[in-house]
């Protein structure tokens, strides 16, 4: 599992955000039609907010791979 750290001076990241660092979309708006058509995972459940707060310890999935949030 891909793990990807949330800076320092933040408290979380957003979904989208998440998924443009840890590689697995090339652009914001790739991140906003995966997620509106609901095929990211958080903790397991569909959510397709994409400004959705993940904070460390959360787990993304998408496209098979996992991804998750540490401080």
């Amino acid at each position: 599992m891909q793990q990807v750290s949330i800076r320092e001076d933040e408290e979380f990241i957003k979904l989208g955000q998440l998924l443009k660092k840890a590689g697995l979309v090339s652009s914001g708006v790739e991140a906003k039609i995966v997620i509106q058509d609901g095929l990211v995972e958080v903790n397991g459940e569909v959510d397709t907010r994409r400004g959705k707060k993940l904070v460390s310890g959360d787990v993304v999935s998408y496209n098979g791979q996992e991804v998750q949030v540490i401080k």
